[in-house]
């Protein structure tokens, strides 16, 4: 028997849209119109057409009429369950014209899209930035309002967004699922396993617009840049000293706090820095690393053998 053909009968004068009901076709010219006559009582929610309001009402009730046979997952309208199968079908119906990318949303196509044209209608009301995703823009404005939604149950730490949360979690779990397959080392960012990546790969994408400096990670990049600016940031409350890394002000606090937290397990000396530490461990183990071209001798400081490099550069001078 073949199959039955629905004829088409009503057309939209505006943009060609056509169907078979007349109902659908006046459901349509609202989205030219703009009409919206189905209003929620509950909270003034209103729409075009009786079945999205229909749906909508659920958010209240929190009816969830579509269950999936597989999982028992439930959900409030048909098309959400629709998709919902596709985690089981595995089908990804919507493709990308351009990349190989495919889906089982068509907002997720949508999204990819924008990749490719570079189109991000989302704008922040407050500064300049726009993003691709509404859900971007939701978590920059965050950053204006300082709103941190996520908790941590454990210690009280809180983030703006739900993944930071995910991450901070693994402090307190340990869990590190990202690996490196070179060395298997992990880390609990995957963030971090792409840096680390680097000192395998020795890739250096941030670059120093004034001189050739390149680095693996951004934050060695505006370092760096501070030895152009001369910008110190960091200051000691005690006597003014200035910086422009964080690490160094914490290494001068301790000429003010007397701590000495880096400790040798042979002997009991204990230093502020852990480099005077790989420095000391020499007296034991004999290393000098630093050598002179001139002569041979050899020492375990760079500074000692500055000071004997003098001794070649005086003989020179006066003959």
């Amino acid at each position: 028997m073949g199959r039955h053909i629905v004829k088409k009968t009503h057309s939209c004068e505006v943009c060609g849209y056509s169907c078979s009901q007349k109902s659908h076709l006046v459901g349509h010219m609202r989205t030219h119109t703009g009409e919206k006559p189905y209003t929620c009582e509950v909270c003034g929610y209103a729409c075009s057409v009786k079945p999205s309001l229909v749906r909508h009402m659920r958010t209240h009730t929190g009816e969830n009429p579509h269950s999936c046979k597989e999982c028992g997952y439930s959900c409030q309208a048909k098309s959400d369950l629709m998709e919902h199968m596709r985690t089981h079908t595995g089908k990804k119906p919507h493709s990308c014209v351009v990349c190989a990318y495919s889906c089982s949303k068509k907002s997720n196509l949508v999204k990819n899209r924008r990749s490719h044209t570079g189109k991000k209608p989302y704008s922040c009301e407050v500064c300049e930035y726009s993003g691709s995703q509404k859900s971007s823009l939701v978590m920059h404005m965050r950053t204006h309002t300082g709103e941190k939604p996520h908790f941590c149950e454990v210690c009280g730490y809180s983030s703006p967004a739900k993944s930071h949360l995910v991450e901070h979690m693994r402090t307190h779990t340990g869990e590190k699922p990202y690996s490196c397959e070179v060395c298997r080392y992990s880390f609990s960012q995957k963030s971090s396993l792409i840096r680390h990546m680097r000192t395998h790969t020795g890739e250096k994408p941030h670059s120093c617009e004034v001189c050739e400096y390149s680095c693996s990670t951004k934050s060695n990049l505006v370092k760096h840049m501070r030895t152009h600016t001369g910008e110190k940031p960091y200051s000691c409350e005690v006597c003014g000293y200035s910086c422009s890394i964080k690490s160094t002000l914490a290494i001068h606090m301790r000429t003010h706090t007397g701590e000495k937290p880096h400790s040798c397990e042979v002997c009991g000396y204990s230093c502020s820095t852990k480099s005077h530490l790989v420095t000391h461990m020499r007296t034991h183990t004999g290393t000098k690393p630093y050598c002179c071209e001139v002569c041979g001798y050899s020492c375990s400081k760079n500074q000692t053998l500055v000071r004997h490099m003098r001794t070649h550069t005086s003989k020179s001078h006066y003959g």
